[in-house]
């Protein structure tokens, strides 16, 4: 029974310590030197900001051939009130022309075709900034949109008709 117990409150401690340990992450640490840099520069933190991004990755799926731009998705911050007080703005690879931003509500549309093709994902950066005085409120962020194909290239076969057979219970992989 007591071996049970300390087994038990071993794992729980474990599982605390990891939960926690968690918060140390690179991007917090990202957090904690920018915020040093901005105190060097002369500007006062009184307090470290969480970033409250609510992206990661998009998908977009390929060949959208509509008149409008496609919307892609959202980046939004929580330091934004929804007062306008905050401008988004997006970099990288296609941003401005392929990728443009609604500044104020941080909605991201596609404005031209894309095909998967030719480019499997493109990597932005996106930031909150102070819209009166253009100041970062917090470090720029990468994200990555990722094109989705549509199998719009069939299969071509030059010497064809092939005759084959498969042995029941071939293992995966077999060359036929």
């Amino acid at each position: 029974m007591v071996n049970r117990t300390s087994l038990w409150l071993t794992s729980v401690a474990l599982c605390v310590l990891c939960y926690y340990g968690t918060n140390s992450t690179q991007e917090s640490l990202q957090n904690q030197k920018w915020n040093m840099e901005q105190s060097k520069a002369g500007l006062v933190t009184h307090r470290r900001v969480k970033r409250g991004w609510v992206w990661n990755q998009f998908f977009i799926v390929e060949e959208y051939t509509g008149t409008e731009p496609l919307y892609v998705g959202k980046i939004h911050s929580d330091s934004d009130k929804g007062d306008g007080s905050i401008k988004y703005t997006i970099s990288g690879e296609g941003a401005g022309t392929v990728f443009i931003i609604d500044q104020i509500t941080g909605d991201i549309h596609a404005t031209e075709r894309l095909d998967r093709e030719e480019k499997t994902y493109y990597t932005l950066r996106a930031q909150a900034r102070d819209r009166l005085t253009d100041r970062p409120l917090e470090p720029e962020s990468e994200f990555i949109i990722k094109v989705q194909d549509i199998n719009d290239s069939e299969p071509k076969f030059l010497d064809g008709p092939y005759v084959g057979s498969v042995p029941e219970l071939s293992p995966v992989g077999k060359e036929i």
